[in-house]
C-alpha cells in the first residue's frame, strides 16, 4: 500500500438551466472569469486560472432546497449583499445572527441557494 499523499482539487458543480447565462453572475460575484463555449458546461476559473466551479446544463428545473450550497465568508455584509443583489441575486432569508455569524441566505438568478456570512470578530 502506497503512503503517497495526493492532492485533491475541489470543484463545485452546479446544475442549472442555462450555464451560459448563469456563469457571469458567479464569475462577477467572486471576481473570477468564465471559460466556456456556450455548450452544456461553463467553467468559472479563479485568479490562477484554475476551474473552481463548473456550471452544468440539466433539463429538469430546480424544485427543492439545495442539499449542498456555497457559504461565502465575507468581511462586510453591507458591501457584499448589495453587490450580490446588483448582480441578480435575491434574498431568501436574513440577514440574521446565527450564533455570532451574521448570515444572509440568497438565491442566484436561477434559484440556487448560497450564503453570505460574516464571521464573528
Amino acid at each position: 500500500m502506497s503512503t503517497e499523499v495526493r492532492m485533491v482539487d475541489l470543484v463545485w458543480v452546479l446544475d442549472c438551466a442555462d450555464p451560459t447565462a448563469l456563469a457571469p453572475f458567479w464569475a462577477d460575484l467572486l471576481g473570477w472569469t468564465v471559460r466556456g463555449d456556450g455548450g452544456r458546461y461553463e467553467a468559472v476559473l479563479d485568479a490562477d486560472g484554475v476551474t473552481r466551479m463548473l456550471l452544468q446544463r440539466v433539463p429538469e428545473p430546480k424544485t427543492v432546497k439545495n442539499r449542498m450550497h456555497l457559504d461565502l465568508r465575507v468581511s462586510d455584509m453591507d458591501v457584499w449583499l448589495p453587490r450580490a443583489l446588483g448582480l441578480g441575486a435575491s434574498v431568501v432569508r436574513g440577514p440574521f445572527d446565527d450564533g455570532g455569524w451574521l448570515t444572509t441566505v440568497l438565491a442566484d438568478p436561477q434559484g440556487n441557494e448560497f450564503c453570505l456570512i460574516v464571521p464573528p470578530e
